[in-house]
């Protein structure tokens, strides 16, 4: 009886295709002990554990070049410094993968909140918020394409921020996005009157923003500070015809 066992008994034996073995006996990494009478390719002990060595190299995700560069001709030193590099990548992988995680949290939890305060003013307590100031729009307060793409800056992820349209006073608004560093505007802590609505196009805002000073002053609530509008541009995911925006401004004590 022989040792040696075919190439679909090795496919089988370590899990992987027929076809990703051929792959590998094409590009030079692996060949097979011999080939029988029958011109069955034969595998020996040794071809287990070379295919087991780059399955694992390939698992740490080199190409098929640097694994065979690594099979042929890289010492102690080099193994070890390759698998510090693969560490280091993984560990950069399994940080965005959190990240992604907490966006994905936190656009679920914005679509619940958005569903049941659609509509409704609300007082909210709110965290102070850190903003950056990155552009004032023209007088009319109108964003164009032309205009965001000449003030677009590396490290702003545009579709997964709140951006946030600042008024203050009776001039035009000042786009500001949330910063950890490099602040030019706070938003205290506080109660603050909010109404989050949809809109599908921008001359609804004007309308929702008269509608919202006409709320408060009915209700004699004092508000103070900058109207903030909030554009949640990654809520469109739920309705791809509209933006969603919430309003925002401080209540104050008379």
């Amino acid at each position: 009886m022989r040792n040696e066992i075919t190439i679909s008994e090795l496919a089988k034996l370590m899990d992987v295709s027929v076809h990703q073995i051929r792959y590998f006996e094409e590009k030079g990494l692996l060949q097979p002990a011999y080939t029988d009478d029958n011109q069955y390719r034969m595998y020996s002990m040794n071809e287990i554990y070379q295919l087991a060595h780059i399955l694992l190299l390939r698992k740490l995700g080199l190409p098929v070049q640097a694994v065979k560069e690594s099979m042929t001709g890289f010492g102690p030193d080099q193994v070890r410094q390759m698998l510090q590099t693969s560490m280091e990548n993984t560990r950069a992988e399994i940080l965005r993968l959190q990240q992604l995680q907490l966006f994905i949290g936190k656009v679920l939890q914005e679509h619940r909140d958005f569903g049941q305060e659609i509509e409704a003013y609300r007082v909210k307590r709110r965290e102070a918020v850190n903003l950056r100031r990155w552009f004032g729009l023209s007088s009319q307060n109108v964003l164009e394409a032309r205009q965001l793409a000449g003030q677009a800056g590396p490290g702003l992820n545009l579709f997964e921020a709140d951006i946030h349209y600042v008024f203050e006073g009776e001039g035009p608004a000042v786009l500001c996005t949330e910063a950890a560093e490099g602040v030019s505007l706070l938003l205290p802590g506080g109660d603050y009157l909010s109404s989050q609505f949809p809109a599908a196009h921008e001359d609804e805002l004007e309308q929702r923003m008269e509608q919202f000073s006409s709320y408060a002053a009915d209700r004699t609530l004092h508000l103070t500070g900058p109207l903030v509008l909030i554009e949640k541009s990654y809520l469109s995911l739920f309705s791809q015809d509209r933006l969603h925006y919430e309003l925002l401004q401080r209540i104050g004590t008379v």
